[in-house]
């Protein structure tokens, strides 16, 4: 097998078939926004998990002695910063995005295994542009 340039291509399923530069082109752009979708998922699975270590974070040694302080003083006793239910929702929404993820990758690459150039591009451009959007979100905590 060997990359081309054309106009016509059969995309993930029979009813995707391409005959014309107008479908190739909008092949092109359904493709590239299923490659930003993808990377947007990623960039957001990354922020989930950065959320879920700091809200559910252990206790470093100074917080212990300060807390030990506390409750030498005062007999009200410490809130429990390990919720199992937060735990669980965090799990159970990185998982969906896991899933999401995969079936998105997937797409993305048999789409480009159809070994159209033109595809091919629009997944690097999408991959691209969907990274450089994406990636903003994940350094605002």
């Amino acid at each position: 097998m060997h990359f081309i340039f054309s106009d016509e291509a059969v995309l993930l399923f029979d009813f995707w078939s391409v005959h014309s530069p107008t479908g190739m082109a909008l092949s092109v752009l359904v493709i590239l926004l299923l490659a930003v979708l993808y990377e947007s998922i990623k960039v957001g699975k990354a922020r989930l998990l950065y959320q879920a270590l700091m809200n559910l974070s252990i206790p470093t040694s100074q917080q212990l002695i300060e807390a030990a302080d506390q409750d030498s003083s005062s007999s009200d006793s410490l809130p429990v910063s390990r919720s199992p239910l937060r735990w669980f929702l965090c799990h159970f929404g990185q998982s969906l995005l896991h899933v999401a993820q995969v079936v998105v990758g997937y797409f993305v690459m048999l789409a480009v295994m159809s070994y159209n150039t033109w595809i091919f591009f629009g997944v690097v451009l999408g991959s691209g542009v969907g990274y450089y959007l994406a990636y903003p979100l994940l350094s605002m905590t």
